[in-house]
């Protein structure tokens, strides 16, 4: 595996890739692994989206228009209509190769070189590293756990007095900690970007999987927000690499041609299964009473070892547990988890270069009996120490 850099700026690896690639290594030595490193569900898409796409293999798979097809936007328009309340525009919408592509094109398509854009931390560590790779610079805003991992509008009001920035780019449930802001923080937050000249970037991918309540689209505030959202996390799409953006009328045109010269369009047959997804949230919401149910299972088994997630998340499938009582240093931690007792988890320094150290992040978007035996697991792990 690779090492831990010293330096807290600059491109890092993606250390949850790390500890899953080690993993297939033990795997093909035929050691057994439970995987709880990644931000996956462990379920296949609907039936109803793998029939569409296995009656679509015959047809011709080309290009579709960069925008996406007219059938998906629709869709598209469809959902924001029912599940925000709000009337989107198709021609306002780009279907992108997942979440990812849509962070380039957001940030390549509404700022220049050198910009600044602000984060929270913890957080994704893509973000950190995507604006490294365009020569841009992150500017972090500290959560705490006291605040239930949080962000405020006060909060982005402080760091940009601190530091100026051109844009914000926040995600409501969040990756690590699942964290969520209630509808009125989030429409404060658009607010105070609105005042401050800020850009506003809506990451929506865990949308859908809120225990509190139905989420809140930035959408429903704003129109000058980009928005982001996929249908890998809630819709069980993650290798279907398919995803979107609601964009800004400013911004339209610079970033379609963006995503015209840098991806085309998404792939045909992923736009195909996420047209039927898109009709298939009775199946997303049964995968999501399993979450739920597995959530409390791991809060429950880390309190036996008198480990508690830091908050137990609003919304998302991620537990983010300090471990400080066990070690200073999570990915040390984690590759010996793996190497022993045969369970992977993902080291907080993904997700906060300066305090992630402490704490470990563990997905529950896998089976019970998976978490079930990770936790036998742990506590061996634990009781030699």
């Amino acid at each position: 595996m690779i090492d831990a850099p010293t330096k807290l700026t600059g491109l890092r690896p993606f250390y949850v890739m790390e500890i899953t690639k080690h993993s297939k290594r033990l795997e093909a030595a035929g050691r057994s692994v439970l995987h709880m490193e990644s931000g996956e569900p462990g379920a296949p898409p609907a039936p109803a989206v793998r029939a569409a796409v296995a009656a679509a293999l015959d047809l011709p798979q080309h290009y579709t228009p960069s925008a996406g097809t007219l059938e998906l936007r629709l869709g598209l328009v469809d959902y924001y209509r029912t599940q925000h309340g709000v009337a989107a525009d198709p021609e306002a919408m780009i279907v992108t190769m997942g979440s990812s592509a849509a962070f380039i094109l957001a940030f390549l398509g509404a700022f220049g070189r050198g910009a600044r854009i602000a984060v929270t931390r913890p957080g994704y560590p893509a973000y950190l590293n995507t604006l490294d790779g365009l020569g841009m610079e992150a500017v972090e805003i500290p959560v705490t756990a006291g605040a239930g991992w949080r962000l405020t509008a006060a909060d982005v009001e402080t760091a940009y007095r601190r530091q100026e920035f051109e844009g914000l780019l926040f995600a409501s449930p969040a990756n690590p900690t699942g964290a969520a802001v209630t509808r009125e923080a989030l429409a404060e937050i658009v607010e105070v970007c609105r005042r401050l000249g800020v850009r506003f970037i809506s990451d929506e991918i865990y949308h859908g999987l809120d225990y509190r309540g139905p989420s809140a689209s930035a959408l429903e505030f704003t129109r000058d927000a980009i928005i982001i959202n996929s249908f890998s996390k809630y819709y069980c799409m993650t290798g279907w690499r398919v995803g979107w953006m609601v964009l800004p009328a400013d911004l339209m045109d610079r970033t379609m041609m963006l995503q015209q010269n840098l991806f085309i369009s998404a792939p045909t047959l992923s736009q195909v299964a996420a047209r039927v997804a898109l009709g298939e949230r009775d199946y997303s919401e049964a995968q999501k009473a399993l979450y739920a149910s597995n959530r409390q299972l791991l809060a429950d088994g880390l309190a036996r070892f008198d480990l508690r997630a830091a908050s137990e998340g609003d919304g998302a499938f991620y537990a983010y547990v300090d471990f400080s009582r066990y070690t200073n240093d999570s990915l040390s931690f984690c590759r010996t988890l793996l190497d022993e007792v045969g369970v992977a988890a993902t080291p907080g320094i993904d997700f906060d270069r300066v305090n992630g150290n402490r704490f470990v992040r563990f997905s529950y978007a896998g089976t019970r009996a998976t978490i079930e035996e990770s936790l036998n697991r742990i506590g061996d792990f634990l009781s030699r120490r």
